[in-house]
């Protein structure tokens, strides 16, 4: 059975909760600011229901959380910076919700995120200024930004992160070549940059690369001889593919 209605506040009150999973059901309205009073909790699961509003800054007071799941709802609004404050955090999902704005700049301080699903948003901006700030996501492995509406060129930047593995940035309104240094990401294995405006030549070092299994291009503006690596599918993932 469904819950039907309001966050039920009073579970902000469980001050020694660990886990809270109330996924696939049937909230509404906002998240309560008083979320942020659980301290010890780990993991914050709220995907596939129907929050809404702006995301409280107070959830970048759960100290302790390492997985927050906020994907399938109608949240609007900014990507609170204060999630930036999750100092522990490795696994944050954004997408498909009513995000708008940039994503602040200030989560590549967290040394410990492995993977970012922001897909399916209003997000704007570019990868330059989500990568502005010195030695950032240094753990990142799956990085989505797929359907949004970022701008912009690849910057060589993103070659630094060296533990990528995941890179969609499909529909979106990107331009520019892209730079050979990306092919030096050393575990990249999908690469996703169909539907964009991406021009010029593919360089041949991602024709060579040994772990890139698929490597899509279509609806972009490439030389005739740019070729896709692998077959056109959807990337699923499961919550046990995060956790190796």
């Amino acid at each position: 059975m469904s819950i039907v209605g309001n966050f039920p506040k009073a579970v902000t009150n469980l001050l020694d909760l660990i886990v809270l999973d109330i996924h696939n059901n049937k909230l509404t309205g906002p998240t309560p600011p008083q979320i942020g009073k659980l301290k010890r909790l780990k993991s914050l699961n709220l995907r596939w229901n129907k929050l809404q509003h702006d995301l409280p800054p107070e959830i970048g007071g759960l100290k302790s959380l390492t997985f927050l799941y906020l994907s399938f709802n109608n949240f609007k609004g900014k990507i609170p910076k204060e999630l930036a404050n999750l100092h522990d955090l490795q696994y944050l999902h954004f997408q498909q919700n009513n995000f708008s704005g940039q994503i602040p700049a200030e989560l590549g301080k967290l040394q410990k995120l492995r993977h970012l699903d922001a897909g399916k948003n209003h997000l704007v901006g570019s990868i330059l200024d989500l990568l502005r700030i010195q030695g950032c996501f240094p753990a990142l492995r799956n990085l989505f930004l797929n359907n949004n509406y970022f701008t912009g060129g690849l910057p060589n930047k993103l070659a630094n992160l060296t533990n990528l593995e995941i890179l969609s940035l499909s529909f979106n309104n990107m331009t520019g070549a892209i730079p050979s240094a990306l092919a030096n990401i050393p575990r990249l294995t999908y690469f996703h940059l169909d539907h964009n405006q991406f021009d010029g030549r593919i360089p041949d070092a991602f024709y060579k690369h040994p772990n890139l299994k698929d490597m899509y291009i279509e609806g972009n503006a490439f030389k005739t001889d740019a070729k896709v690596i692998g077959a056109h599918k959807v990337l699923e993932l499961t919550a046990t593919d995060f956790l190796v």
